[in-house]
């Protein structure tokens, strides 16, 4: 790299911005920053020196006149766009251009989408009349004796070849419906996570009992064969899940999927809530009391969902928030809240005496401050108080904040085995309508934290309110961990299924929950694509402003060949994606549910980052009746406001569809083929003709876009014959110009036709599934379509394609050249088509350097060419990447990585603009944590104590295992090994954690054509000349080779994380409590969110006696011992 040069800025060319809250990356970038302006401000001329001579600007504008008109020749005569045009002229008079009307799309959007969930809700409520019905019927035996299947065990034998017991023959069959898993479409399984005995006498009636929705289930299919998977989920932990499915257990031999904490259950058994815990860490809390005790949180937290609340408050000889930013407030239990909780309850140390009283207070006035104010969930309140005793006196606090109404619920957890304090923990939580459990070990904690979600259901349940919840997106990869199922988005509907016994009606016994799923994607098919135009689409978000569906949502990220979930992927606000929208107009309007519309100027960002388009977009939005979602519909103004209708008969439609070189947009829908079974082998082109020709009269097509499909299809023919003849006359390879021409309509229809063997073909991905930026999807309209309607009429737009793979990383391969055709009826432009060519990069770098080695008539002295040692030429992209280059390794890459001083000129007088992006779905590398240099060093007592603590820990996990502790089967080990160990190994396997980047992007202003200036580079000046290539979207870069300016630093397009502190200069020294307070104020803020419209907090019937008790046997003494000796083990001489 070379050195920077000695340079002493004067006054006028400092400045004190600083980018970096460290005073050494903020002094260098300062240099930096003086150097670039003060060489700008004393070296750049546009006027001419003795030096430019060299570069003659009649010269350059000659070669860029030159290459520009070959280029414009060859692509026109290889992508045949002239015909095309006139193909459409000819047929103008029969074709007329609509005005689209993006209210009334939206409102059709809407209605068509209320359909299809109503009858989702109505399949999940037969569910539930069944499954009431079936528990009022049913009396509990306690010896019942009931052979069902058990999803782990079917078809499975012994060494004998029999089958094993509650492992009967189960017939699978692969079905497309569902994802092509093996299921059995007649009936349904039975799944039990680990840690729930398969022959419990309450597990045994509850499943007997379920029989009875088999036959409901095959009806609700039959009746709409939309649906996906239909299952019930028992407040006793078993799953039945329809159609029946074989599930295999993990790795470890552990089945940790629980229905009971899925978002779906929780949503649907329990209202809305305002949770504050409450953690004991005084010192009787060390050891592994502390590690149940943080367990036990992190349960809870996974209890909650987006339309709680929740605090955390520590205790020993003082009170403290565990996260000092949320002081005496609630915020929305959303994922990045609870994540980051949980990490801070990893960091817990327990220290001092408990004094709970002060605890409590401070809970019960953050409560009672939220609900005086209107904010947090406004329906259930409740208190989790996680200790291993309280020996204060704590009676008066109740007597003050919740006596007589007891409108806060108080549940408490005994942690450890020791019973002194039960009594007093029970009458905490009796007296205060909560309840009480003990926690022992790792394992009780699952089934121990869910009895507060009973206890919150029995309102809902003595009421017999039937609330209908829909869940936020998620993808449920934990559901068939096993199977090869892709990750794709979905919405559960649910509903909670109640105890009709008189008997029982105090208790308000929840039997589970009945639910289905529905893929967004299939919901999002009712928002056609065709009727959104090149730029426009749908989206769809929740009550809390979260999306369920944009084209912009990125919820998966790479790690190494492995795609994953993002961890907040299902909790990204529009605000995030729609960035645009900084006063939150849309936001605010759509989540209270209004119907409306407004027009914004957007920024785009196209491939993969590296282009933006400005557009300016008009949104439409409305709600979804009986659903807490809203649906948005965005049209570009101009040419996306207009849609181009044509007419022609079915019969030369015909025949001009079944062409071999035509294709539809496989992810369209023409017609509907997912419903029928005989109907799913077609593709949608085979669907359409068979729909065309009567030949299946069942077959629903969208007959506006097949009409469009046959008008496109008979404009469009005559270009096969023309390409074919095209290829017929070329003989030579050396005559080779382009491997492919292409074109594609609004109506999805793609048409392409090789001049080379598919051998041959340089870039063998493009317009193939595996290349989804080139197809059309149902995201969007392909990249050079795209990029093509933004163009000025009749110009190109050239684009260099690079290698993705191990075998060329990187290495550009071919130039993929496009333009649109458009349209204009009576004023009106739509964009009818665009079509292309893949021309070949050796052709395009051939036909440059013939076009530099021509001189005009000009009186200076005429270079021999651009190979000419003293110069460097570049041909750009309006986004500043290289298409050529006389360095091939330079092709593919941006011009600023590659010359930091031509780029620094071009943007300073014009020539391009810096466009500054946002990315706020990012994954970032977290921040190194620095040590002290000695760590290394350690001590030999130090090393010791380290193998001893891990031995004891890896011991008494073995006994864990090995012994049964308490009730805990043995099946259960290898589930207490995951959690106890799953903070470490989440800590080193997530390297990347979501984060928010901004990132620039380059653009050629339109407006300058030409320019020519002196860069001043220390000793040397640097002369460029800059000319537009005519009909292209190319420029022409001529430059001086002889002159040295690395002392300009890299012009880069990369992201940098953003980060939320305020970094202020004061005496070379960082405000640090000013930058905490700007982090502070962005993690309280709280935005708009529309709350469920129903609340079920209390009951004057309810039982609240029912609140707990005693469980657990004392376990041994040497087994307690081992955690204890080992957690003792003191930190700080492990450091």
């Amino acid at each position: 790299m070379p050195r920077p040069p000695r340079f002493q800025p004067d006054a006028s060319c400092t400045h004190s911005r600083r980018p970096s809250h460290l005073w050494p990356v903020v002094w260098a970038s300062l240099r930096k920053t003086a150097v670039i302006l003060c060489l700008l401000l004393s070296g750049t001329s546009l006027s001419p020196t003795r030096g430019q001579a060299k570069i003659p600007l009649e010269t350059v504008k000659l070669w860029a006149d030159s290459f520009g008109r070959d280029l414009y020749d060859t692509v026109t005569k290889y992508s045949g766009s002239h015909l095309l045009q006139k193909k459409y002229k000819d047929v103008e008079p029969s074709l007329r251009i609509q005005e689209v009307d993006g209210l009334e799309l939206v409102r059709k959007f809407s209605e068509d989408m209320e359909t299809m969930l109503h009858r989702k809700v109505e399949a999940v409520k037969k569910l539930v009349e069944a499954a009431e019905e079936a528990d009022l019927n049913h009396e509990f035996n306690e010896s019942l004796v009931f052979d069902y299947y058990n999803s782990v065990l079917i078809n499975e034998r012994d060494e004998n070849g029999n089958y094993v017991e509650l492992g009967a023959e189960f017939v699978l069959k692969s079905n497309a419906h569902f994802s092509n898993l093996m299921v059995n479409t007649s009936l349904s399984s039975v799944q039990l996570p680990t840690n729930v005995y398969n022959k419990d006498p309450d597990i045994l009636n509850g499943v007997y009992m379920s029989e009875a929705l088999n036959p409901v289930f095959v009806e609700n299919f039959r009746r709409d064969p939309t649906l996906t998977w239909q299952y019930f989920g028992s407040s006793t932990g078993f799953f039945r899940i329809y159609p029946g499915i074989k599930w295999t257990p993990d790795e470890n031999g552990v089945i940790t999927f629980d229905c009971r904490t899925r978002g779906w259950y929780i949503q649907a058994a329990t209202s809305p809530k305002d949770i504050v815990i409450v953690v004991d860490t005084s010192g009787s809390m060390k050891g592994l009391r502390m590690a149940i005790a943080k367990h036990t949180i992190s349960t809870i937290l996974d209890t909650l969902g987006e339309n709680d609340f929740v605090n955390i408050i520590a205790y020993n000889d003082y009170v403290h928030y565990i996260e000092p930013c949320f002081k005496g407030i609630l915020v929305q239990a959303d994922r990045d809240n609870r994540e980051h909780f949980k990490q801070l309850v990893d960091k817990l140390m327990v220290k001092g005496l408990g004094v709970v009283d002060q605890a409590l207070r401070e809970a019960f006035q953050i409560l009672k401050q939220f609900q005086e104010a209107r904010q947090g969930s406004l329906c259930n309140q409740a208190i989790m108080l996680v200790s291993d005793g309280a020996v204060e006196d704590y009676e008066p606090v109740f007597e003050k904040y919740n006596w007589p109404d007891r409108k806060v619920r108080v549940f408490t957890y005994l942690i450890g085995r020791e019973i002194a304090f039960a009594d007093r923990m029970r009458w905490i939580a009796c007296n205060n309508k909560g309840y009480y459990t003990q926690i022992s070990t790792l394992a009780d904690a699952q089934e121990n934290v869910m009895e507060y979600l009973h206890v919150l259901s029995r309102p809902m349940v003595i009421n017999h309110d039937h609330d209908i919840i829909w869940t936020e997106a998620y993808m449920d990869s934990k559901l068939f961990t096993s199977q090869a199922q892709s990750l794709m988005l979905l919405t559960t509907v649910a509903m909670p299924v109640f105890s009709k016994k008189n008997e029982t009606r105090s208790h308000g016994i929840l039997l589970g929950v009945v639910g289905s799923d529905v893929a967004l994607r299939e919901l999002m098919k009712l928002a056609p694509r065709y009727k959104l135009g090149v730029h426009g689409y749908a989206f769809l978000n929740t009550n809390n402003g979260y999306i369920l569906s944009h084209p912009d949502l990125q919820p998966l990220y790479r790690e190494g060949k492995k795609l994953k979930p993002k961890p907040n992927y299902n909790s990204v606000d529009l605000s995030e994606v729609e960035w645009e929208d900084r006063a939150e107009v849309l936001r605010t309007a759509m989540i209270n549910g209004e119907t409306g519309s407004l027009s914004m100027d957007v920024k785009v960002p196209l491939d993969k980052g590296k282009r933006v388009l400005f557009l300016t977009n008009d949104y439409f939005f409305t709600d979804i009746s009986d659903t807490p979602f809203s649906l948005g519909v965005v049209l570009s103004q101009g040419h996306g406001e207009y849609i181009l209708l044509g007419n022609t008969s079915v019969e030369e439609g015909l025949h001009d569809l079944l062409h071999p070189d035509l294709t539809l947009a496989s992810d369209w829908i023409y017609c509907i083929t997912d419903i029928d079974p005989h109907h799913r082998k077609l593709s949608q082109l085979e669907a359409m003709v068979h729909f065309l020709t009567g030949e299946d009269p069942d077959l629903e097509c969208d007959k506006e876009l097949v009409r469009e499909v046959l008008f496109d299809a008979v404009v469009t023919a005559p270009m096969e014959a023309y390409w074919t003849a095209l290829a017929l006359n070329i003989s030579e390879e050396s005559e080779r110009v382009a491997d492919m021409a292409f074109l594609g309509t609004r109506a999805g229809l793609l048409r392409s036709s090789l001049f080379v063997g598919s051998e041959k073909l340089s870039d063998k991905k493009f317009l193939s599934p595996e290349d989804e930026a080139s197809m059309f999807t149902m995201d969007h309209f392909p990249l050079w379509y795209r990029q093509a309607t933004e163009q000025p009429a009749g110009s190109f737009v050239f684009n260099l394609r690079l290698a993705e793979g191990p075998g060329s990383p990187g290495e550009p391969v071919v130039v993929t050249v496009s333009t649109a055709v458009a349209v204009t009826v009576d004023k009106k432009t739509a964009i009818a088509a665009a079509v292309g060519i893949q021309m070949r990069l050796q052709f395009l770098e051939r036909t440059f350097w013939a076009a530099t080695q021509q001189c005009g008539a000009v009186d200076e002295p005429c270079p021999e060419s651009c190979q000419d040692s003293d110069l460097d030429c570049f041909i750009i992209d309006n986004n500043g990447f290289i298409l050529i280059s006389e360095r091939s390794q330079e092709m593919g890459r941006f011009l600023g990585e590659v010359d930091g001083a031509l780029m620094t000129q071009l943007l300073s007088t014009g020539v391009f603009s810096q466009v500054t992006m946002y990315d706020y779905q990012a994954m970032c590398k977290p921040l190194n944590h620095h040590y002290s240099a000695a760590q290394p060093l350690v001590s030999p007592i130090s090393a010791f104590l380290t193998v001893t603590r891990w031995l004891m820990n890896e011991l008494l996990l073995f006994l864990v295992e090995w012994s049964a502790w308490g009730s805990w089967h043995v099946d259960s080990g290898a589930k207490a090994k995951a959690v106890f160990h799953h903070s470490h190994e989440h800590k080193k396997q997530d390297m990347l954690q979501p984060c928010d980047t901004e990132y620039p992007v380059f653009v050629h202003q339109r407006a300058v054509q030409e320019a020519s200036g002196v860069i001043q580079c220390g000793a040397c000046q640097k002369i460029f000349v800059m000319q537009q290539i005519p009909n292209s979207n190319l420029l022409l870069l001529v430059t001086d080779s002889t002159c040295d300016c690395s002392i300009f630093p890299l012009v880069l397009q990369e992201a940098t994380e953003v980060k939320y502190i305020l970094a202020v200069l004061q005496n070379a020294r960082v405000n640090s409590a000013h930058n905490a307070s700007v982090k502070c104020d962005r993690m309280r803020s709280q935005k708009l969110r529309r709350r469920p419209d129903s609340c079920h907090a209390f009951h004057p019937e309810e039982n609240a006696q029912d609140c707990g008790g005693t469980s657990d046997t004392p376990a041994s003494r040497p087994l307690l011992l081992l955690p204890v000796c080992a957690w003792m083990l003191p930190s700080q001489l492990l450091r």
